[in-house]
């Protein structure tokens, strides 16, 4: 990816790499917050077909500031776009589509990600933090894969990746890959894998803030 920095992956960067790895014509449902950016960046030659659990199907990516339609949002009451051929429909609709696994793919931000795979993203467990889970437990349980796109450690320098979730959980066993600020990393059997550095990182930077091992081995395997 061109235009990264020594210290990783902007966010929008993050959402370039995403997109990536979305195959032609999937169904995929954007977290909100950084999740959303992917819609900007779908790779030439491919169509993604974006649902949103409000009741959209065929989501375009958000308007400029001040611009676009203030009733036509997505679940986080933000703003978006509409694409040709679009739908829209009730809420009951949009989470029998979620929960019947008609969903390729779920775009997800995470406070904690586990070595399994389980994925804490809607509560600190904090006494003052307000439950706000949402539709994430449905998505996490419907959709046929689960990548999570988020900073590789906290504004305070802990880790989110670690070996045991510590925050409430979302879903057990659920993420498939994770996208952060400075690696693309498998969720395994084996535990956490690498699968990419962003320009500029090492193995070791990445690895120190890590709560888990990583399988260094496995980059050189998915590059075969």
């Amino acid at each position: 990816m061109s235009g990264a920095t020594s210290t990783g992956w902007t966010r929008d960067q993050i959402a370039q790499r995403v997109a990536q790895d979305i195959p032609n014509g999937s169904y995929v449902n954007l977290g909100i917050g950084i999740p959303e950016l992917v819609a900007h960046h779908v790779p030439a030659g491919r169509t993604f077909i974006y649902h949103t659990e409000n009741g959209l199907l065929g989501m375009g990516p958000s308007p400029a500031a001040g611009q676009g339609d203030p009733e036509l949002i997505n679940a986080g009451k933000r703003r978006v776009t509409m694409m040709p051929g679009a739908a829209f429909f009730d809420q009951a609709t949009s989470f029998a589509m979620i929960r019947g696994g008609h969903l390729d793919l779920s775009v997800l931000g995470a406070l904690q990600v586990a070595a399994n795979g389980d994925l804490a993203n809607w509560s600190t467990g904090a006494d003052d933090a307000i439950p706000a889970v949402g539709g994430a437990m449905d998505l996490v349980a419907g959709v046929k894969r689960v990548f999570v796109m988020t900073t590789h450690v906290t504004k305070e320098g802990e880790p989110k990746l670690v070996q045991r979730c510590t925050y409430p959980l979302t879903g057990r066993a659920v993420v498939t890959r994770i996208y952060s600020d400075l690696a693309v990393i498998d969720v395994t059997a084996g535990g956490f894998a690498l699968v990419e550095l962003a320009p500029g990182i090492t193995f070791d930077f990445v690895q120190e803030r890590t709560g888990a091992p990583i399988i260094q081995s496995h980059a050189l395997e998915t590059r075969k």
